[in-house]
């Protein structure tokens, strides 16, 4: 399980900007779901020796009534579902009340937590920090988020337990079994749809010990295959799922989307595209999972309807036009036995191998079809093609000034290669290498007498002027 940060502080101490640094980006992923407020954002790290979940806090003043107790509430869910606290001070004003109050529920419903004071560039590291020690939470680390002074080095330390663990990988039997998780938003039918999968005669109910966050991941064959089911709901009785109103966490979708090799997402026809649902199929793309995306509860509806909800899906999801997209009854079974089939179609494409002489072949086929732009009057100019990864499929393109090729462009050769190599059900993504010019910088070789010669003209022409 990828491990959980926690940022948590009172209002302006930089609590945003370092979840931006850290993830490297300023679109936050937001929950739009009661019981989430936008002030608990989640996004992956990127920063730091190993991958990790990220979950910024709305500030907390101390004053816990109103729109503050709300912000008290969804900090201290944020502590729980956290392995580690970073909790944030300013190195400019001080301690407050208000720290002390955040130190108090750190010290309640964190497991480990790291004081860091913040905008404390320019500063003496020690005289930045000396005067939090008094908060209680042993040797405070000063950074600056907007600056990224020494943030590296924090995150060494916040993750220095996790490293060890990751190494510490277990290669069994699960490891060689095609990874499937199931995702989607409460009462979905995310549990019916994977007892189903695992079949009527199992209706297993694991009762494993551990935190909420975590997700379920059972075994299960099928035709002599290997599966492993990891469904972030966990597995029930089919008797119970229509009693027990499931527990939703991003965290756990956020783990298993990570974990798996292919996704099932699994949307309400009768409630259609929400936002949750966008947040977290986009997730799935930005993790380059191959993805089917399954709409449930289809039994019962209009005609009508049903045209309504596949439109709603062209319109909400143009950036998963590569996957495939079914219609599904869990509860009664129906189109059911097709899920599988199409996970192994994802996952095949995903996995596959294209020789260089094909992808080049396609690569110049494309260009004479619908050449590059041009760019301030030369010619974009792409040579050759092989493959870089898997898993998402990888295609490097070399070439010249390829990094002026327009966005459309991208999309226009994506839509080429997947349709060449049939690469439905798995993103598909570029990278562009320029060539190097093996003459820039050097002077053309000239002979003594040559070089006379030039040196000459260069003279005479000065003198004119």
């Amino acid at each position: 399980m990828l491990p959980v940060i926690a940022l948590i502080g009172r209002p302006n101490v930089g609590k945003s900007t370092l979840f931006n640094r850290l993830t490297r980006s300023r679109d936050a992923i937001v929950a739009d779901y009661p019981g989430l407020t936008r002030d608990r954002q989640y996004g992956f790290g990127r920063l730091g020796p190993v991958p990790y979940i990220v979950i910024d806090t709305g500030g907390v003043q101390g004053r816990e009534e109103g729109i503050d107790e709300r912000m008290v509430e969804q900090t201290s869910r944020a502590l729980t579902e956290a392995d580690v606290a970073i909790v944030l001070v300013d190195a400019r004003e001080g301690v407050t009340a208000a720290d002390e109050h955040v130190v108090s529920l750190a010290r309640k419903f964190a497991s480990k937590s790291i004081l860091v004071v913040n905008k404390a560039e320019g500063l003496d590291q020690d005289m930045a920090a000396s005067e939090f020690h008094s908060l209680g939470l042993g040797e405070p680390v000063a950074i600056s988020s907007a600056h990224g002074d020494r943030v590296s080095a924090l995150m060494d330390l916040v993750l220095e337990d996790c490293i060890d663990e990751a190494d510490e990988e277990p290669q069994d039997d699960d490891e060689r079994a095609l990874r499937i998780a199931v995702v989607g938003r409460p009462n979905v039918g995310k549990s019916t749809l994977a007892n189903r999968l695992l079949g009527e005669e199992r209706l297993v109910v694991y009762d494993q010990p551990g935190t909420t966050r975590d997700s379920v991941a059972v075994p299960f064959e099928r035709n002599d295959r290997k599966y492993l089911l990891i469904d972030t709901a966990g597995i029930r009785r089919k008797s119970r799922v229509r009693e027990t109103i499931e527990k939703f966490s991003i965290v756990k979708a956020l783990q298993a989307i990570e974990r798996a090799q292919v996704v099932v997402a699994v949307l309400d026809a009768q409630e259609g595209v929400t936002e949750q649902d966008v947040s977290l199929l986009g997730l799935v793309l930005e993790r380059g999972r191959a993805l089917v995306v399954v709409t449930n509860k289809w039994d019962g509806l209009s005609a009508e309807n049903r045209k309504r909800v596949r439109d709603d899906l062209d319109r909400r999801l143009p950036f998963l036009d590569f996957a495939e997209r079914m219609t599904i009854s869990a509860l009664h079974g129906t189109a059911v036995g097709d899920v599988l089939p199409a996970v192994e179609r994802a996952y095949e494409a995903a996995t596959r191998d294209m020789s260089t002489t094909e992808l080049t072949r396609e690569l110049e086929s494309a260009v004479s079809a619908h050449p590059p732009p041009i760019y301030r009057g030369r010619r974009i100019r792409l040579r050759y093609a092989h493959q870089g990864g898997r898993n998402p499929p990888v295609i490097v393109i070399h070439g010249n000034q390829t990094d002026r090729v327009p966005e459309a462009y991208r999309r226009y050769l994506i839509n080429r290669f997947r349709k060449a190599f049939k690469l439905k059900g798995t993103p598909v993504r570029l990278a562009f290498k320029t060539s190097d010019n093996p003459y820039k910088g050097q002077r053309n070789k000239l002979t003594p007498r040559q070089e006379r010669k030039r040196k000459r003209m260069i003279k005479h022409v000065k003198n004119k002027r």
